[in-house]
């Protein structure tokens, strides 16, 4: 038996901003479908020469009123990033909340525009602690 990832899908609620936020974070729309007769949008991002791990966003042009304002019934999506105080500087000057700073050198968590959890992991081993990381504490849900 074989098994091949395709993608993770999550529902949100404004198009525009979640791929805003996602762009942020470095992924490159890689395709989109528009299907009229059922009415949704589904946008592909991907990190840059990774198209095998995409995120789907699914965009219902109605409305998705049985979208949970929380979004814990997902885990969550995780990046390994070259530089994770770099990565969460970026974030946080474009208006994001660093829910779970990464004062490890190690792993932070952000939130998308939709409550999706996103899980942003240091590449190789931890960096050194840094200010103002290290004594930053955890704001909202992760």
């Amino acid at each position: 038996m074989q098994i091949r990832y395709l993608h993770t899908m999550v529902r949100v609620l404004d198009l525009d901003a979640s791929i805003a936020f996602y762009r942020l974070l470095g992924l490159e729309e890689t395709r989109r479908t528009e299907n009229e007769q059922g009415r949704f949008t589904l946008v592909f991002l991907a990190p840059p020469g990774q198209p095998e791990c995409p995120v789907e966003l699914t965009w219902n042009w109605d409305g998705d009123p049985g979208l949970p304002s929380d979004s814990r019934h997902f885990g969550h999506l995780a990046y390994e990033v070259e530089n994770i105080y770099d990565m969460c500087a970026h974030l946080q000057a474009n208006g994001v909340v660093i829910n779970r700073p990464p004062r490890d050198g190690h792993m932070a968590f952000v939130r998308s525009p939709d409550n999706v959890s996103i899980e942003l992991l240091q590449m190789g081993g931890a960096l050194p602690a840094a200010e103002p990381w290290a004594s930053m504490g955890n704001t909202g849900h992760w």
